[in-house]
């Protein structure tokens, strides 16, 4: 279990807090990278809750935020936003924009002189 650094503003972070927020983010261990350096800081504006969460990983940075009522229901939010991020880290190597473009195609002599043909073509008689 990772430890999870929570900040706060305008409200007191509560052990029952810190638990969900401990519970929210231990969701994440199903995908198997290192949690480095978890942040989340709770604050209360006029319009309702705010979560905001930045997290390290291996691959990349993940950011989220959200925006609710009820504090709980914020925090709740964030899981999807952060599975989503790291569901694209991982499988960014996998998608069809990763593999081999066409330009690195090496091509033999005979596709060579073809391709020229394409091109250039020859006019009889010229």
């Amino acid at each position: 279990m990772t430890i999870v650094d929570i900040t706060s503003k305008r409200i007191d972070i509560t052990p029952a807090i810190r638990r969900h927020v401990e519970h929210c983010l231990s969701k994440l261990d199903k995908w198997h990278t290192q949690l480095i350096n978890p942040h989340v800081v709770l604050s209360k504006g006029p319009e309702g809750f705010v979560a905001d969460a930045s997290i390290s990983t291996p691959n990349g940075i993940l950011v989220a935020s959200a925006r609710h009522h009820d504090m709980y229901t914020a925090i709740n939010e964030l899981l999807p936003k952060l599975e989503r991020q790291l569901n694209k880290f991982q499988h960014k190597n996998e998608s069809r924009r990763a593999t081999t473009g066409m330009k690195e195609i090496p091509l033999t002599e005979m596709d060579d002189v073809a391709a020229f043909h394409d091109v250039l073509p020859v006019e009889p008689g010229k």
